[in-house]
């Protein structure tokens, strides 16, 4: 096996076992080098780097957290189809706030450093509809092709999230 497959699939291993919920997350690149060495498989902070974006991995406020579906390239199985019951109710349930229709846009709220992990799972699920996402710290912009769509979505959205209220 080569030293960049085993080294992503070593990586892969870390930040299961080590997710932001557990006691000892990965939290820092310096943290997951040590890792690596401890397991023979030094790389330098550049190595990780490229490692971490070809893996699609995201930094969150709790540390380094795995994408939910295969990043584009990876070599791994792609992404399930976009009617695939649950596809996106994860992560709609763990991050997502709120979502209000404005216009052709969706506003979509979230916590604190969770936005860009969510607009990469709708990105990721390519809804019919969506033109595109901006994801700031907290917020998520989504460009609808239409007024109504962008309606339908916010409600889709936080029905799917489970929130109360949500929009009729």
């Amino acid at each position: 096996m080569a030293t960049k497959t085993r080294r992503q699939a070593a990586i892969r291993r870390l930040l299961e076992e080590r997710g932001p919920q557990s006691r000892s997350p990965v939290d820092s690149q310096e943290k997951l080098a040590a890792m690596l060495v401890s397991m023979g498989l030094p790389a330098d902070q550049g190595t990780l780097s490229r490692d971490l974006r070809e893996m699609g991995v995201l930094k969150g406020p709790g540390g380094y957290v795995l994408p939910r579906t295969p990043a584009p390239g990876s070599g791994q199985s792609p992404a399930p189809p976009t009617n695939e019951r649950g596809f996106l109710d994860a992560p709609l349930r763990e991050m997502l706030l709120s979502a209000e229709a404005s216009g052709q846009l969706v506003v979509v709220r979230t916590g604190p450093g969770r936005a860009q992990a969510l607009a990469l799972e709708i990105d990721r699920a390519a809804l019919r509809g969506i033109l595109g996402t901006v994801a700031g710290d907290d917020t998520i912009f989504i460009a609808c092709r239409s007024g109504n769509g962008a309606l339908l979505l916010a409600q889709g959205l936080s029905r799917r999230a489970g929130l109360k209220g949500a929009p009729k």
